[in-house]
């Protein structure tokens, strides 16, 4: 089965909201860039998930990641499984993302190409 191959980095947790205050309550509303990024991710999962004939997983899904960054900024590739991770829900590879088991394989810089490539294993 191919990869799930998605452009671009995912947002991190600190990246991914905006916080205001309405009626003295803390409201969390996603970015627009982040929200960008979730959309594009969902409809490649759900793509992808149509192409490979993946049926939604209601067990749990050994999810393997390998990141390609686009410079050699630090970045912590675990602040970046909430985004990839609720995306993958949405595009249906899982029905609820509680059953989603990362792991991450590996990271490198890829100036010209930066994404996320992603195996599924359901584990049965």
């Amino acid at each position: 089965m191919e990869r799930l191959i998605l452009n671009g980095t995912a947002p991190s947790v600190n990246h991914m909201y905006n916080h205001r205050m309405v009626k003295k309550k803390l409201i969390k509303t996603m970015k627009p860039e982040a929200r960008a990024w979730f959309d594009e991710a969902s409809l490649r999962a759900r793509l992808w998930r149509n192409k490979n004939k993946w049926s939604t997983a209601s067990e749990k899904v050994v999810v393997r990641l390998w990141y390609y960054f686009p410079d050699e900024r630090r970045r912590d590739t675990h602040n970046t499984l909430k985004a990839l991770l609720d995306a993958l829900e949405s595009g249906g590879i899982y029905a609820d993302d509680k059953t989603a088991l990362p792991r991450i394989m590996d990271y490198e810089v890829d100036k010209k190409n930066p994404r996320i490539e992603i195996e599924f294993e359901k584990v049965v």
